[in-house]
């Protein structure tokens, strides 16, 4: 029998980042390309090629924009479901903790996370295919290539030897793009009982702690495009001419 996937997108953040534009637009929701079509949509239609299509959107912050656009997903061709960030619970462990103890997770057996500041055509089906294969408990899509936002400084004692400006990064970086068995919950669920009270992200908490208990976390490399939107700098300088050419097959 063939493993029953979710998608979950996180779209929930208030997006300080990307201030001024977030004090009127849920940051998922912030045009993209020539089309001016939500960030949002670029990755519903995504996981909609890759026959994804029980979707539950992690919100809170202007949810209210996102379902006016979005409502239950019929005019896209998807089934989407909203979980909605309860007050006073910060960080995307909490958003997706919440929907498990909602029941909304109830059901199937792997779900997919995606971050809804990042822009891709990853192949999800392979990365999913991946995840799979390998029975992993969790999976973490990364990339090479990401190019520091800062110059980066080589020094001997106090001497400077050399400056690159905004150097390529030749290590595998995370892009924002998860795959997990349902059964990770339950230990989010037990790091949930430690960060009462604070924030709770799955990047920073839940991911190092099963390093830490030796259970394995694999990583799938892509070499796909990439682009986290989630600051204003980023986001205005995004290509538009390179996003209607790469993403142009989602609305084919």
């Amino acid at each position: 029998m063939a493993n029953r996937i979710v998608a979950t997108i996180l779209c929930g953040g208030p997006g300080s980042r990307l201030r001024p534009l977030t004090y009127y637009f849920q940051k998922a929701m912030i045009p993209i390309g020539s089309r001016q079509k939500p960030l949002l949509e670029y990755i519903i239609l995504l996981l909609r090629k890759h026959n994804l299509r029980d979707i539950i959107l992690l919100a809170g912050y202007k949810h209210e924009q996102i379902e006016n656009y979005f409502g239950d997903g019929s005019r896209f061709y998807v089934n989407i479901r909203y979980s909605l960030d309860k007050p006073g619970f910060s960080g995307t462990g909490w958003a997706l903790l919440n929907a498990y103890e909602s029941g909304l997770l109830e059901g199937y057996d792997d779900i997919l996370v995606y971050y809804g500041d990042i822009l891709s055509n990853i192949d999800v089906s392979d990365f999913i295919r991946f995840h799979l294969e390998r029975r992993a408990i969790i999976t973490l899509a990364v990339a090479k290539g990401y190019r520091i936002p800062v110059g980066v400084v080589h020094i001997d004692g106090d001497r400077i030897l050399k400056m690159e400006e905004k150097p390529i990064l030749n290590l595998p970086v995370s892009i924002g793009v998860i795959a997990m068995k349902i059964d990770t919950l339950d230990y989010l669920r037990k790091l949930s009982e430690r960060h009462r009270g604070r924030e709770m992200d799955i990047m920073s908490h839940l991911i190092p702690m099963l390093i830490s208990m030796n259970i394995p976390v694999y990583a799938y490399l892509t070499d796909r495009f990439w682009y986290d939107v989630g600051s204003t700098e980023r986001y205005e300088k995004l290509d538009v001419k390179l996003v209607d050419e790469l993403f142009k097959y989602l609305f084919e």
